[in-house]
């Protein structure tokens, strides 16, 4: 029992956010759950960005129904470069990249070979509810594939880096890059085995990393370094962040921005019950943050003085 005691102790010094205390004191607290339905739904999320003027990979059609797979080939036309996705998915499950297309079908990011009726087969899967929250009947969206940035080619695997960022009462909180492994397949997914790396707010420099929970300085399938790297175009990413979190009005909200190679930042979907895991990726608890935050927003603020100006100077 006083492992458990001290174990307790130390995370209190660093100041980590518990699951139970996220639950309660900043999505139950903050978050109104009749926001819920528009972060869950990535057409109403790019909708949104629309108004917003917020950049967002861009829809090419949709599958609604699966009296439509029979001719979603047709549909797309020329088109074998796009992302398919589950609107309601979370978590990259259900998530398909398709780069090219030849004779026998569609080719993967990795290479592989998919037939057209195997595309339509996850197609149905997807209406079906296989990857939706709470295995709900949902759509399917082909969306604009992402071009890798330059600044990533030396430490993403087969995939895109996307960036997570944390903002409570619409300010950042903490923030980091995930990165694609060939354990994850080429997804930025750090539950499949990609890289956490947590990112300094006020420069956009990495300065701590993690694999399944553990250490690294290097990437493990390029053996380049992941610590000291700099995410470009970084005050447009905390810039659009807050935007986001402004429109939607939760206020404890995560938002996954991806960095076009032309295109730059642009918001790939917003998180209403963002997970914890971003404070192993930064070595630090989110507390301190929230505290600090707290203590910003709710600083009064320096009462107006009203200077009575004489009549004839108002007549002057």
């Amino acid at each position: 029992m006083h492992w458990l005691i001290t174990a307790s102790r130390r995370l209190k010094e660093l100041g980590i956010l518990g699951m139970n205390r996220r639950n309660a004191a900043c999505i139950l607290d903050r978050n109104s759950r009749a926001l819920f339905p528009l972060v869950d739904d990535k057409l109403r999320m790019q909708d949104l960005c629309r108004r917003i003027h917020v950049p967002t990979p861009i829809v090419h059609d949709s599958i609604d129904y699966h009296s439509m797979l029979r001719r979603f080939p047709q549909n797309l036309g020329d088109r074998a470069d796009f992302v398919i996705k589950p609107n309601h998915g979370s978590a990259g499950r259900g998530v398909l990249v398709l780069v090219g297309r030849d004779a026998k079908g569609y080719r993967r990011h990795n290479g592989e070979c998919v037939r057209v009726d195997q595309v339509r087969q996850h197609l149905s899967d997807i209406l079906s509810g296989m990857y939706s929250l709470g295995a709900r009947p949902d759509r399917a969206i082909f969306q604009q594939r992402v071009r890798l940035h330059p600044a990533f080619a030396a430490v993403a695997y087969q995939g895109i880096p996307d960036i997570r960022v944390i903002l409570y009462r619409n300010e950042p909180a903490m923030a980091m890059l995930r990165l694609p492994t060939k354990a994850s397949n080429g997804r930025a997914n750090l539950h499949q085995g990609g890289i956490g790396t947590g990112i300094d707010l006020a420069s956009g420099f990495t300065h701590h990393a993690v694999q399944r929970n553990r250490m690294i300085e290097c990437h493990p399938d390029t053996g380049m370094p992941v610590i000291g790297l700099r995410v470009p175009h970084w005050p447009r990413v905390l810039g659009l962040a807050r935007r986001v979190a402004s429109a939607v009005g939760l206020g404890y909200l995560g938002v996954d921005i991806v960095i076009d190679e032309i295109e730059g930042p642009m918001l790939l979907e917003a998180n209403a019950r963002p997970g914890l895991a971003i404070q192993i990726a930064n070595g630090r608890g989110l507390l301190p943050r929230l505290k600090a935050i707290d203590a910003l927003c709710d600083k009064p603020r320096e009462p107006t003085v009203n200077i009575a100006i004489p009549k004839w100077k108002k007549s002057a």
